[in-house]
Order: C-alpha cells, then structure tokens, then sequence
C-alpha cells in the first residue's frame, strides 16, 4: 500500500522524489503529492496517477534540496486532490506522508476539535500530524521528542515521513508494521517504502524495524527506540540492478514478469538443487530439520496468490511428507482463536514479507510456541526477519500488482522443502526422489518452451475478451492453478471469474452454463485425468464454450474442447507450475485488449500492509 520517498543531501529533491514515486506507483495510484522546504514549506499533490501530478507542478517552484512525496493507495477518505498526502499542520509548519492506518484516530481527532483545530481532509494521516503538532508547540520540544510521544498513544500501523520549517535539515521517519528502507549516499540520504527508488544512488541500505524512529539529516543517520535509546544502524548491500525495475523493452511489467519465469525459476533452483548429485542445500531446511520432519502438523499462512501457492504445496507436503497440512487465510487466522501447539510449523508465504495480516498471524502463533518458517521475496522484508527460518524465492523485484513469476517460484521452493523434509523423514523412495529432482530442474526449460506459444493464448484473449463472467475448473494440484486463473482474470480484466473443484461443479455453478460462458479447464495429464475428461463432457453437453490447457500430444481433450492451451509434460506435482503459465497469459491479453492498464489494476495495491 502507498509509496513513500523521502531525500536530503546537495541535489535537487525534487526529481528524486519524483522519479522514485513513479518507481513506487504500483503500491497505490489514488493521488500523488510532494512537500519540499526552501524558505518555508510548499506542498504539491493531485488526485490521480504521478503523471498528473507532475503536470500540476509544471511552472512551480520546486528547488529545494529536502524533500518527502507520497503515492497514495486510498483508506481513509475517497480519492480527492484533498485527501492526497503531504498534509500540513493546521500552523503550516509541518509536513507529513504515511502509509498505514491510525485505528484510534477519532478520539484523538475530537480531543483536537475540542481545541480548536480544523481539518481539511478525511485522513487519519493529517490527525496524526496535527496531534504530532500539538504535542510539539504545549511541550515546547523538538519534533523527535513529539513524534515519539504521539507514537506511544497511537494504535495502528504506520509509516511515517516529517518536514519541519523550524528544523530544514532534517527528515524523522518511524515505523510500525509498514516498510521503511533508507539509502546511505555520501553526505546523502534516501528514504522509501522498498528499494526501487534508492538503487540508482547506492546500494548501502538501512532496513528499520518496528517501533524504531530515524532522525536523517543530509551526513547524519541516528536510529532510536521508542525509549530514546541510540540503536546502531545495521548496513546492507543490495543486491539488485536497476535493469530489475525497469520495463526492458516490454509493453507493461506484466508480461516482462510473465516472460521472466524461466530465469526466476532457474535463479530459485541454483545453488540449491542438483539433480547430478541428488541434493537440495537449503540452510534455512537443513539446520531445522528435526523440527520440520518431526512436525504433528503444518499451517500455510498466506493472502492472495501466496495463499493459491500454499494450496498447491498442501497437495505436495501431504502426498511426499505425510504430514497433515492446513492452509490459512492470515486475514482469518489472525482473528480466530487458533489451536497451536508448540511444535506446529507455521510457513509463512508473501512475496513483498510485508502483508500485515500475515504479519500478525505469524506473531501470534509465535507467541504459542510454533516454529516459523518464511518464504518470501523481498530481503530483509518483516516477515523474513520475524521467522525462526526460511527461504528466499529470489524471483527479483516483481512490479506488476498481479503475481506472477512470484507464484512459481514460491512453488518451486516449497516443492524443495517438502522433498528435502520427505527424504529426511524417509517418506518417499530414492527413485521417486531422484525422478521429482529431475522434474524440477526440468521446469525452467519447459516454461520457456511453453512461453512459445503465446500468440495461442493471445488469439484466445482476443475471441473472449468481451465475455460477462468465465468458470475456472480443476482436480487434485489443479484445482489451486483455477482458483489463481480465475483470480488473474478478475484482477486484470474486471471480468467476473471463479475458480472451482471441477467435481464441485455439479453442486452448483453448472447452473450458470450456457452457450455464452467459457469455462477454462485446467486438464494436464494426472491421477485425475479421466474424471476431469468427464467434467469436460459435462460442460459441452450444456452447450459451455470449454477452454482447456492440457498436456501436449492429448488427443482426447481437443476434440470436445473450443479452443485449447498447451503445456510441456511433467510429473503432477511440479505441473502447476506450467499448467498456471497461460493462464497468467490469458488474463493478461484480455486486460490489454480491453485497454486497461494491466499494471495497475483499479482499488489494487502491490503490497497490502493495513488490515
């Protein structure tokens, strides 16, 4: 949710802060705005996307060498030139970005109108700010000691980004569960929500932590506790490139990310996978494994698309591990009143380690004793620091809101996991090993291979691009890649779309079949091939226009099917990561054919860190 940027040094803030926004708008494109101090505080922001901001800046005065810029994904307050963040204090002397949300922000919004202060947004971001300016002008302190102060009365989560006319040499920043990353240059200094905007200047970076507040002059970074006590700076190399986030001679993110699969699968496996050798060398695995082949049971804890990954990956830790595995909604799980043992292994899944309510989850369960296990994308992210242990995916910076290459490569390490554990615990045969060993180092070829047949999928785009709704159907490690077709589709093209066991089917959802509705079956050759050959049959005998993505060489499921998909063979356990491929294509072609904007889909955010 939301961007934040932040610069103080020798150069001019400005086009810093604007370049790393528009590096930053897939986490929100509601409004944008910047505040720059030089000689008093001028705050520019306009409801829509960084392009239309920087229109309203044309002609203004924008010199300054400090500055803060904010793109916004909307919570409190519906879209408006009003409701884009900077705020200024009702003195005019303060600025302020956030992402997050003030749960308490009403009462503390009364206590301000009882004395006097006006509001002139619906935000919870300029309360916050205003009862930050209150507490500043009736202690008579600094803007340090006032943000911390409000921070200890405040309940929610938070990012937060302050300029202060009094004191113009400086940014404070804190954080409570929402991201905040700060680049060290010399004699400068960087501050965002991730590390997109911060990799063109350096690679030295500051992850802070929660409950942490950062006072950045332009040659100084001192780092405290809610307590006033100095916290060392701990220093990172990043390890990324600037080619990572740019479009590469692509038409959108999307399908750049789509394309990349084959090298981020192959990034996932190396070093960890040899298939010569027969081993899997994960640390995060190997120096846990009595705790995770010793496991009464397994919760996959993740929010969209991470929670399709860990459907997939329940099938496979069941069927190689034998242990019994749930899969849950953090949003969910967090509210409940969970039974965790100690000794339960809680995966946590999320590409960006951020998503708040896995967050939360995850503490949770920790507080009860389970063992946490990450996988996520984003290094040094919150939830790969929470975690006992984990692995990365390194699928590298993934900018399209709609998942993508994350998803494979989640599946990919999991599917390393749950064979690691498997052979550990003595669950599943050499031969068997040997054989899924092979398969997975198999899938990066096979992806590129399948990614030949994209103009396929495009002409399908194209015949079905105006339907009202579409059905997404699977068996077995299937059923997980419909529900994430469908929700592919739903997101990119604001079509309609379910996803359902295909069995399930004639308890309910064959009553929407007729002669306008497509209905995508996931069909690859498995366990379950002939029962889904019969689902298929089902559905044409209702007059549904049937699309299937099956294996290549099937002869059978062409001659019932309108239009079809092909995917390379492979072993029913790694086959949804091929079999989701032109799915992914499918709901990217529809959206572009629609003219949306693929990357940005509307009320979506990158990373949902609030509830």
């Amino acid at each position: 949710m939301c961007g934040i940027v932040g610069y103080i040094g020798s150069r001019e803030a400005y086009p810093v802060v604007l370049k790393g926004l528009k590096r930053l708008e897939y986490r929100g494109y509601d409004s944008a705005g910047v505040a720059l101090l030089n000689h008093g505080m001028k705050v520019y922001k306009k409801k829509g996307k960084v392009a239309q901001l920087e229109e309203e800046v044309i002609g203004k005065d924008i010199q300054s060498n400090i500055g803060i810029g904010h793109t916004r994904w909307a919570t409190h307050g519906e879209p408006s030139d009003r409701n884009a963040h900077p705020h200024v204090s009702n003195n005019g002397k303060l600025a302020m970005i956030h992402n997050g949300i003030i749960e308490n922000y009403v009462s503390i919004k009364n206590e301000l109108l009882k004395k006097g202060y006006t509001f002139k947004s619906d935000t919870d971001t300029e309360v916050l700010l205003n009862f930050i300016g209150d507490i500043k002008t009736n202690n008579e302190c600094s803007l340090e000691e006032a943000v911390r102060i409000a921070l200890k009365r405040v309940v929610g989560a938070y990012v937060i980004l302050l300029i202060d006319e009094d004191t113009p040499d400086t940014i404070i920043a804190a954080r409570k569960g929402s991201p905040l990353v700060i680049g060290i240059g010399k004699n400068e200094h960087f501050l965002a929500s991730d590390a997109s905007p911060i990799i063109e200047y350096t690679k030295e970076v500051v992850y802070v932590n929660d409950y942490e507040l950062a006072i950045v002059k332009a040659d100084e970074l001192i780092l405290k506790n809610l307590g006033n006590e100095k916290i060392t700076p701990y220093v990172q190399k990043l390890d990324l490139e600037l080619a990572a986030i740019e479009k590469g001679g692509y038409d959108h993110f999307m399908i750049k990310e789509i394309n990349e699969q084959p090298h981020t699968i192959y990034d996932c496996l190396r070093g960890r996978l040899d298939p010569v050798a027969g081993t899997i060398t994960m640390a995060g695995v190997q120096n846990n494994i009595e705790q995770l082949k010793n496991a009464q049971r397994i919760v996959m804890i993740a929010c969209g698309t991470s929670w399709h990954a860990g459907l997939v990956a329940e099938y496979v830790f069941e069927e190689l591990c034998r242990i019994p595995v749930e899969v849950e909604y953090a949003s969910e799980f967090r509210y409940r009143n969970p039974v965790i043992n100690k000794g339960d292994v809680i995966i946590a899944i999320s590409q960006s380690g951020e998503t708040a309510d896995t967050i939360v989850a995850i503490d949770k369960a920790k507080e009860q004793g389970a063992f946490i296990f990450g996988v996520v994308n984003v290094v040094g992210s919150s939830i790969a620091r929470l975690s006992h242990a984990g692995a990365y995916t390194h699928a590298g910076p993934e900018i399209g809101v709609a998942s993508t290459k994350a998803f494979t490569a989640q599946l990919a390490v999991l599917t390393m996991v749950a064979l690691k554990i498997a052979l550990e615990k003595g669950t599943i045969t050499h031969d068997r090993y040997m054989h899924l060993l092979n398969e997975l180092h198999e899938i990066p070829d096979k992806v590129k291979l399948l990614l030949e047949d994209a103009e396929n999928v495009k002409a399908i785009g194209l015949k079905y691009k105006d339907a009202g709704d579409f059905l997404y159907l699977g068996r077995g490690y299937n059923f997980p890649v419909a529900l994430e077709g469908a929700l592919k589709l739903k997101e990119i093209s604001y079509i309609h779309a379910e996803g359902y066991p295909a069995a399930e089917m004639k308890h309910g959802p064959i009553a929407l079949v007729d002669e306008k509705l497509p209905v995508v079956f996931v069909a690859t050759k498995d366990a379950y091939y002939d029962k889904i050959v019969s689902n298929i049959q089902e559905i044409k005998a209702r007059k549904g226009q049937v699309i299937a993505v099956i294996t290549e060489n099937d002869e059978t499921i062409p001659t019932m099917s309108n239009d079809i998909m092909f995917v390379p063979e492979a072993d029913e356990i790694v086959a949804p990561m091929l079999s989701v491929i032109p799915l992914q294509l499918l709901s990217y072609y529809i959206g572009v054919a629609k003219g949306l904007d693929v990357d940005k889909p509307r009320n979506l955010a990158k990373s949902v860190t609030v509830e």
